[in-house]
């Protein structure tokens, strides 16, 4: 990687004055669409691949910010957005190409999968860490492999995964402010589907919310699926016990409060169940509470928050699943504007969590506020962590019937937020279980009765056995 140059798009504020001095004539590649964004009369190409985000208004800002950068950088900026559950497949297709985009947002936990594909940012980390103080941990860990001390990824930013649930509902079953452990869920969660008709919503199917509820289930009742080393240990000692005691929760919570189309759900399907008034309680970031402000007031008024759920044993952590962690493939054309529009991005980061209306949390949490920001001033905030206190304790995006406060139990997230792999790092081993869903078939199978408990913990096992000898072969973990 060559030496990290500034281009300097916002080290100088660009107004919208300005802006239009540089790129009046980006008006008609706009007109293309979202998914297609140039800034004219450009030297050099970047070309972008991101998801199509939850919130979509954090999608225009992005669009935009990527427009003046583009024109104040002199680069040909090309913005593709791709659905959540594409993702993946498409960075694998360009991968095995050899061709495609020059920088990759890949969200979730499967950016250790292609290491062997990307170029090395260890300076690009460094240089950051240099500039905006030390990454926060969660972070740190789902783009850091210390068994090839590279960081394969530049994890620019994080979500909360709260509790949300409808008081009302709650409040009828005798718990106004939500659950606060897991067995609430069995006892007041199905007293809810069996007196008010509305399930509880925690799938368990292929998809990104199954896989991040049951390893948080799993974090929470001490279990895991690695040790701190890297080992696979689903079936060792006394973690096989509490292994065993989270998939036989699962049995007696889908008895207690759910129904079987949580078999068959996607991504949306736990916050389409919120919005439409099907759920009593998801684990999930607060994209399904955003989209009700603007298409059900009522039940976004209903809509509550809590802290990550308590185990048996008091042990409380959330799982990070929505983690944006970019890459450069080593084929990308343009690696250093890659990599630069990497580094000016997380310097203006609060315009992210702006612009996503809370949703992203930045990684670098005390990094000085830019001063380019185009939200209303918060007196006295210095840090992005300064915002994020303010925001969270008087949401700026709250309807005006709304109660106060409500996104106030996240703001001491990064205390019970962990990462996939939990205890250990997020390897290409574990992004591999991950993506294969390795843990929702194994809490599926049980509860569907395919097998016993032990026989698919035992099978769990063996498959991600598998998947770490094939990397621990290739030096990777």
């Amino acid at each position: 990687m060559s030496p990290i140059r500034r281009l300097d798009p916002f080290r100088r504020r660009i107004d919208r004055r300005t802006f239009l001095k540089y790129a009046g004539s980006t008006a008609a590649a706009a007109a293309l669409g979202p998914s297609l964004l140039r800034a004219q009369g450009s030297s050099s190409t970047l070309r972008i691949l991101q998801w199509s985000h939850f919130v979509p208004a954090y999608d225009t800002w992005f669009d935009q910010y990527a427009r003046e950068w583009g024109a104040a950088n002199d680069i040909d900026v090309v913005v593709d957005h791709i659905n959540l559950a594409d993702l993946t497949t498409a960075v694998a297709a360009e991968i095995s190409a050899g061709s495609g985009h020059d920088l990759i947002e890949i969200v979730g936990a499967e950016a250790g999968q292609f290491e062997p594909s990307l170029l090395s940012m260890n300076d690009l980390n460094q240089e950051a860490q240099s500039r905006f103080g030390e990454q926060l941990a969660v972070s740190h860990r789902y783009s850091y492999n210390p068994a090839t001390e590279n960081y394969y990824g530049f994890c620019i930013g994080w979500t909360i995964d709260p509790a949300n649930y409808r008081r009302s509902l709650w409040d009828a079953a005798g718990l106004p402010d939500g659950p606060s452990t897991w067995e609430d869920l069995v006892t007041y969660g199905g007293r809810i589907r069996d007196e008010q008709g509305v399930q509880l919503g925690i799938g368990l199917a292929q998809e990104i919310d199954s896989n991040m509820a049951h390893r948080a289930i799993m974090s929470s009742f001490d279990a895991m699926v690695q040790n701190e080393n890297g080992e696979v240990v689903l079936t060792e000692g006394d973690n096989f016990e509490r292994v065993l005691e989270s998939v036989q929760f699962m049995q007696r919570l889908y008895e207690a409060a759910m129904t079987p189309e949580v078999f068959a759900w996607n991504a949306a399907s736990n916050n389409q169940a919120l919005i439409a008034g099907r759920a009593s309680y998801i684990m999930n970031s607060i994209s399904a509470y955003r989209s009700s402000q603007e298409d059900v007031p009522d039940i976004a008024e209903d809509v509550f928050f809590g802290p990550a759920l308590q185990g048996p044993r008091g042990t409380a952590w959330a799982n990070a699943h929505v983690i944006y962690n970019y890459v450069v493939p080593q084929h990308a054309q343009n690696p250093d504007g890659a990599q630069q529009f990497i580094l000016d991005l997380a310097e203006n980061y609060d315009m992210a969590m702006y612009h996503s209306k809370l949703y992203n949390s930045a990684s670098f949490f005390y990094s000085p506020i830019s001063g380019n920001g185009d939200y209303p001033a918060v007196e006295g905030a210095t840090t992005f962590r300064d915002l994020h206190n303010t925001w969270f304790e008087n949401d700026p995006f709250k309807l005006p019937n709304e109660a106060d406060g409500k996104l106030r139990p996240l703001l001491n997230a990064t205390e019970w937020t962990t990462n996939v792999g939990h205890p250990g790092v997020c390897s290409p081993a574990v992004a591999e279980v991950y993506n294969t869903f390795v843990v929702p078939n194994m809490f599926a199978r049980a509860v569907r009765g395919d097998q016993t408990p032990e026989e698919s913990i035992r099978t769990a096992a063996q498959e991600a056995t598998a998947i770490y000898d094939a990397w621990r072969q290739r030096g990777l973990i």
